[in-house]
């Protein structure tokens, strides 16, 4: 008989959100239990210290962490936050999220995630620079092309990315692009990475909305968070035809009923930094944001952000999840009942970055590069294959579309370490 373990290394509300959804998945596929803490618990992770010299002169040391969920079926793969809030337990939730996204997608890799705490508008250029210098140094021996390839998430990017590829490479020797995706195009970066979640988003809104007879011309969207993935989905679903009616970032939102000029957002963003004093529209908080009546709601933040005291004041038709966990457990609940809200799990909506960076990571490592067109064709015929997937999966056992996404994933995960038996 298997004797279930019980973390407290990672725990956190997040974390324990995460495992709530796996048990739920576990239960509806029978998962035997010899292997449900072997696929529901990280394989092991790493807390380091970041001392940095800042430009005033004095020290400031950091903490660091990285997560390897899953490296059963593949190197593991997942993004580095920047982000005051960072926990290893969040670190732990994503990292785990990410296993269940690249199996359900079908790529070889299994769920990684990393994170500094730390506030990366408050360092300076130097600073920061230093900082993703350090972070990569110290883990140096714990990631590698063929052992887990971060990329950018929440307060990274491309550029810090590059410092982190070219500190990874003069430790080893040589040129080690494949050891990060989501690096500038001059670095072995991939056409279309930069896009790719707020694309896949966007394309999966568009393919929903046909499922559901709305043309997408006829579409409101309300976006919660413009960083990368809310901008990019923002300017996909214009593109598509779509209005984009209400954004927002951590300083507050902004609402036009007649629609938000999205390129002047971001131009205003692109010198301002933030969207306070944007003159688009009506100043909104970001609680008020989400309940906006819209045919599209996207959360493209932070997680746990629709929870069971919002979730019934819902006005959308759709949820489309561009960021990771932002539904709770309980939020969930509400939603299944009303029943007038359709979803699309953040393990599905959002796969769009991570399939894009194993687009990257092969190019790099056959260095044989693709256009655009070619990344773009073959990022929405995989959404194709998973959204079908999913919808079949659900249809089948009259699951809700989140536990379909779940149950796919995870069961992939749980054949592969079945398969390869139990090292004694």
């Amino acid at each position: 008989m298997s004797k279930a373990i019980v973390s407290s290394l990672y725990d956190s509300d997040v974390f324990r959100m995460a495992c709530r959804q796996f048990d739920k998945a576990a239960d509806a596929i029978n998962l035997p239990e010899a292997i449900r803490d072997r696929t529901k618990y990280p394989r092991r992770c790493l807390a380091v210290s970041l001392p940095v010299r800042r430009t005033d002169g004095s020290v400031t040391v950091f903490e660091g962490y990285r997560v390897q969920h899953n490296l059963s079926t593949g190197p593991s793969k997942g993004g580095i936050r920047f982000h005051q809030s960072v926990t290893l337990g969040e670190v732990a939730a994503l990292a785990m999220w990410m296993s269940w996204k690249t199996s359900l997608v079908g790529l070889p890799y299994g769920g990684a995630k990393g994170g500094v705490i730390v506030d990366p508008n408050q360092l300076s250029q130097a600073e920061l620079e230093h900082l993703s210098r350090r972070y990569m140094q110290e883990m140096v021996s714990f990631l590698g092309p063929h052992t887990d390839v971060p990329a950018p998430d929440v307060g990274t990017n491309e550029r810090i990315m590059g410092w982190m590829m070219d500190t990874y490479s003069n430790h080893v020797g040589h040129l080690s692009p494949a050891v990060v995706t989501g690096k500038p195009l001059s670095l072995g970066g991939s056409q279309g990475r930069r896009e790719a979640t707020g694309a896949g988003v966007a394309y999966l809104v568009k393919k929903y909305l046909e499922d559901l007879k709305i043309p997408i011309n006829k579409a409101t969207v309300v976006i919660q968070g413009f960083g990368n993935v809310g901008s990019e989905t923002a300017l996909a679903l214009v593109g598509y035809g779509a209005k984009i009616i209400a954004i927002s970032d951590y300083t507050g939102g902004i609402h036009n009923a007649k629609g938000i000029d999205v390129q002047k957002a971001l131009t205003y963003i692109s010198s301002q930094r933030v969207l306070k004093d944007f003159g688009g529209g009506e100043h909104i908080t970001n609680e008020d944001l989400l309940e906006l009546k819209c045919t599209v709601l996207a959360p493209a933040a932070l997680e746990r952000v629709i929870t069971d005291k919002n979730a019934h004041k819902l006005k959308c038709r759709l949820l489309a999840e561009a960021a990771n966990g932002p539904t709770t457990n309980a939020a969930d609940k509400i939603i299944e009942a009303r029943g007038d809200i359709e979803l699309i799990p953040d393990v599905l909506c959002n796969s769009g970055g991570v399939i894009v960076s194993y687009f990257e990571w092969l190019q790099n490592l056959s260095s044989f590069y693709w256009g655009r067109d070619e990344v773009m064709e073959k990022l929405y015929g995989i959404l194709d294959k998973a959204k079908a997937s999913v919808d079949a999966q659900k249809k089948k056992f009259g699951f809700s579309r989140r536990l379909a996404a779940l149950t796919l994933g995870i069961q992939r995960v749980a054949d592969a370490k079945a398969a390869r038996g139990l090292f004694p």
